[in-house]
């Protein structure tokens, strides 16, 4: 279709008008491609300002929106709902179960009032690894349909996309991004530690916690509705950490929107790169994984810090 015919075609349904081109067209650009566009920067900006927040909170430039056990929750709450809860929705039981992970984590971390970030690692593997193995059981239980959706589910798409999906992930999505933008540069304080943010005032437990909360609500609610799509929440704010700085003030806006824009064109390609459409989880990770590599090579000299 003409550049000109789509912006013709959309203009009608924005401003009301009406045109004489073929039905499919609007059922392909409306209910196919723009869905699927919107929830992948969705997805994206999601991941991706999760990601900031949590290397901000951690101090930890290799800290994913996943450290906290979410993915695991996830994947198994999704698992569990493909092969023993029909009438359960997936989106519902993958979202509840990834923020139950959540805050089992940190109620195991937390002791005295206090949550040190190495506790908070260490529970959020031990969680992920229970979860992993629930997991595991299910898939060794179920028949091999059931199997496959869940494999196809884990590996993380796009390929689902729907009004329905992007009407229920937006609230949380919008909640979880709008508090994290509001109180950006308070992560600020918190990347100097502990004793420093006491120094000025702030309580760093308190916003250690807002911001996991608000992260969490943003990451689950793109897992939910797209799958576990792995390493978009390291690489996008860390190399617009390098590029423009650490400022969080600049770097959670840069953050959302990169992340929704390079989600676009990761998928793009999943989708028309080959002959046939590749999870978009597996290009992220087939990307994400030699930076990874790089990103530890460079931590370990001190790069980051």
């Amino acid at each position: 279709m003409p550049p000109a015919q789509l912006m013709d075609l959309i203009a009608s349904h924005l401003f009301g008008y009406s045109t004489s081109y073929p039905e499919v067209y609007n059922t392909v650009i409306f209910q196919v491609r723009l869905p699927r566009i919107l929830l992948g920067m969705m997805v994206g900006a999601s991941l991706s300002i999760s990601g900031a927040a949590f290397q901000g909170v951690f101090r930890n430039p290799l800290v994913s929106p996943y450290i906290l056990g979410l993915s695991s929750g996830a994947a198994f709450g999704a698992a569990l709902s493909l092969a023993f809860l029909p009438g359960v929705s997936i989106q519902y039981a993958a979202f509840f179960f990834s923020l139950l992970a959540v805050g089992t984590t940190y109620f195991m971390a937390t002791s005295h009032k206090s949550t040190p970030t190495v506790s908070l690692v260490l529970a959020g593997v031990i969680v992920s690894a229970v979860f992993d193995s629930l997991l595991a059981i299910i898939q060794i239980a179920v028949n091999e349909k059931a199997l496959q959706s869940i494999v196809y589910w884990i590996m993380g798409s796009l390929g689902t996309a729907s009004w329905s999906k992007i009407y229920s992930a937006f609230p949380l999505f919008a909640l979880g991004c709008t508090a994290m933008l509001l109180l950006r540069w308070r992560l600020n304080v918190l990347a100097l530690g502990d004793e420093e943010a006491r120094s000025v005032g702030l309580n760093p437990e308190v916003y250690k916690l807002i911001f996991i909360i608000a992260a969490s609500l943003a990451a689950s609610s793109a897992v939910a509705v797209a799958g576990i799509i792995g390493l978009v929440g390291l690489i996008v704010p860390h190399m617009l950490r390098m590029i423009f700085g650490p400022d969080h003030r600049t770097l959670m806006p840069l953050a959302l929107t990169f992340g929704g824009s390079f989600m676009v064109l990761v998928d793009n390609f999943a989708r028309a790169g080959m002959g046939f459409e590749v999870p978009v989880g597996v290009i992220t990770t087939l990307v994400g994984a030699p930076f990874f590599a790089y990103l530890l090579r460079k931590v370990r000299s001190g790069g980051w810090e």
